[in-house]
């Protein structure tokens, strides 16, 4: 294949506005749910991403009920992310309930009340099928500018309170004594986590969302040990796994959020195995050395 081709099939998908528009969608996810993802991998809280992902479920199945298909989905969704996000911090403020167990609760009762308030509407399988999983190519002109600015704001809000996100995340007891709002921020980051969530739904859908707060992150988290350069490799990550997943659903004929999910676990797999020295190859390499010459251990 020569370079022209090469450059050719780069070129093509991009002929068509609806490609240009779910570029910049799957990009501009990849990023945000990067940066947001970091902080998810650190202080281990993918069990809530997933809760979240799917709690947002009866906010916009209670918006199809208002205006069908064309409804105000986002904003259903947006307000149901943000009150589980609250919900589930007032409910795990103190010792009397612990966080999984009260995550476990909330996702649990949430999500079946999506599915009971989906199965009244006849039409849902097809109409509500791109919540579930996906559909960037649908991405409109309104949507882009609904994710752009949401999207902003959450990276606006996290580079503003990096250093104070960054101690309550890493020493919840030198936050105290520094006297920072750590409840406050606590639940800031939560409701950060839910807004992300919704404004990458016509992207990857319910199903697959915490794949794009988890992986790049988790990635990143192999090649580097400070919190900003893992948000940084993170969102590389993220908008190539967008955009290489874009483009392998346009010409395998695949679904853009599973094709996205899947470009970026292959680059997870790659860097488990071959990362500099955290690689399982290096450690086992590692391990031979040791093994032929014992002087070094």
């Amino acid at each position: 294949m020569s370079a022209g081709d090469v450059i050719e099939l780069l070129v093509e998908p991009l002929r068509y506005s609806f490609i240009l528009r779910g570029l910049a969608a799957s990009v501009l996810v990849g990023v945000v749910s990067a940066v947001v993802g970091s902080f998810v991998v650190v202080r281990g809280m993918a069990f809530f991403g997933d809760a979240l992902a799917h709690s947002i479920l009866p906010g916009v199945a209670a918006a199809y009920l208002v205006g069908g298909p064309d409804g105000p989905l986002f904003w259903g969704g947006l307000a149901a992310g943000v009150a589980t996000a609250l919900g589930i911090g007032w409910l795990t403020r103190g010792d009397h309930i612990k966080e999984d167990t009260a995550i476990g609760v909330v996702f649990a009762g949430t999500f079946a009340l999506g599915i009971a308030i989906i199965s009244t509407v006849r039409s849902y399988s097809a109409d509500l099928m791109h919540i579930l999983f996906g559909n960037v190519l649908g991405v409109g002109d309104d949507d882009l500018r609904l994710m752009v600015a949401f999207g902003g704001l959450v990276v606006i809000a996290v580079v503003l309170l990096y250093k104070e996100l960054l101690v309550v995340s890493f020493d919840p007891a030198l936050a105290h004594s520094l006297r920072l709002p750590v409840d406050a921020l606590r639940l800031l980051l939560l409701v950060l986590i839910a807004i992300t969530i919704v404004a990458s739904l016509q992207t990857v859908g319910v199903a697959l969302m915490v794949a794009m707060l988890v992986t790049p992150a988790a990635t990143a988290y192999l090649f580097v040990r400070r919190l900003h350069h893992m948000m940084m490799l993170a969102a590389v990550i993220g908008a190539f796994s967008s955009a290489v997943g874009l483009y392998l659903s346009y010409y395998v004929a695949v679904a853009s959020g599973a094709a996205i999910v899947l470009v970026a676990t292959g680059i997870f797999v790659l860097a488990f195995l071959f990362a500099p020295g955290r690689g399982r190859v290096w450690a086992l390499v590692g391990r031979r050395r040791l093994g032929r010459d014992p002087d070094r251990a």
